[in-house]
């Protein structure tokens, strides 16, 4: 069952993860910045 873990591979899907979290990044620290009204 677990014979094909061996196969995946995890740098592609932690190179999809950190693409994914930068660009999450952007607009989070967006939206911090309109939430304090500009104010970090």
């Amino acid at each position: 069952m677990f014979s094909g873990l061996g196969n995946i591979h995890w740098e592609v899907i932690f190179q999809l993860l950190f693409v994914a979290l930068i660009m999450l990044a952007g607009p989070a620290v967006i939206f911090v910045l309109a939430f304090r009204n500009g104010d970090l």
